[in-house]
């Protein structure tokens, strides 16, 4: 196990090197001026600038809070709505064709509507993250419903287990390896929107970090904040990923085979 942990950091320790040396030499190569392409000396400068004067650490705070309370509700939702649906294929038979018009839709569509019935602030960027966290929960909770083994169904009937003990205790632990799918798919793209939200309509957060070194003139700040941005990302999957792991070790579910 040691020797595959130490061959995997080095993997990513090389593939990180050929990048910084890409970088290093479209720098060298003198087509771009530093002000389009600064060189990644320079980038890890304007990281250490983000980080020291407390910059990083304030929009840090502000997009994690909205990400963290849009990307919960589409959770709460998703799964709720997901189950009930999945379940009730009669009424999902007329809802899916809705869902199927809108989930195409870019979340970043709906924000002129959005500022006009929400105003402008932390709201917008929220209801943005949740429009882009929703569709793939749900998508992903209604399928595995759908994907239960009727076994499981015919021995809770069998045991006289209630429609609502059925639903928590059996169908959803069943569904829950294509739920957690959803759930990686929704974290993504609630991550992305997320920024593209800042971007448009807000004060404060990564995104907008972004469009006010953009501004400013500073893309050493702008390179920065993407790397920021690409980096919490990835723990964040991580962190959602540990989290499944543990719910489906107290649930008793392999997902071996499944991928």
């Amino acid at each position: 196990m040691k020797m595959e942990a130490l061959k995997k950091i080095l993997k990513i320790v090389v593939s990180i090197a050929a990048l910084l040396g890409i970088w290093q030499l479209a720098v060298l190569s003198g087509r771009y001026e530093s002000s389009l392409l600064p060189s990644p000396a320079k980038v890890i400068e304007g990281m250490t600038e983000l980080i020291e004067d407390g910059t990083l650490l304030t929009h840090f705070k502000v997009s994690l809070t909205r990400f963290f309370i849009g990307y919960l509700a589409a959770i709460i939702a998703g799964i709720t709505l997901g189950l009930l649906l999945g379940w009730n294929k009669s009424v999902w038979s007329f809802i899916e064709p809705i869902v199927q018009v809108l989930r195409p839709v870019s979340p970043i569509a709906w924000f002129p509507f959005i500022v006009l019935w929400f105003g402008i602030g932390d709201t917008p960027a929220i209801v943005i993250i949740f429009i882009a966290g929703f569709f793939p929960i749900l998508l992903s909770t209604v399928s595995g419903v759908g994907n239960v083994d009727a076994i499981y169904l015919k021995v809770a009937n069998n045991f006289g287990i209630r429609q609502t003990q059925l639903l928590f205790k059996i169908i959803l632990p069943a569904a829950f390896p294509l739920i957690a799918n959803g759930l990686h798919l929704a974290l993504g793209s609630a991550w992305v929107f997320l920024v593209a939200g800042e971007m448009v309509g807000a004060q404060s957060g990564l995104g907008y970090l972004i469009i006010d070194a953009r501004n400013s003139l500073r893309s050493d700040l702008v390179l920065a904040g993407i790397i920021f941005i690409g980096a919490l990302g990835l723990l964040l999957d991580r962190l959602i990923k540990l989290l499944e792991t543990g719910i489906e070790k107290q649930w008793g579910i392999s997902r071996r085979g499944m991928n």
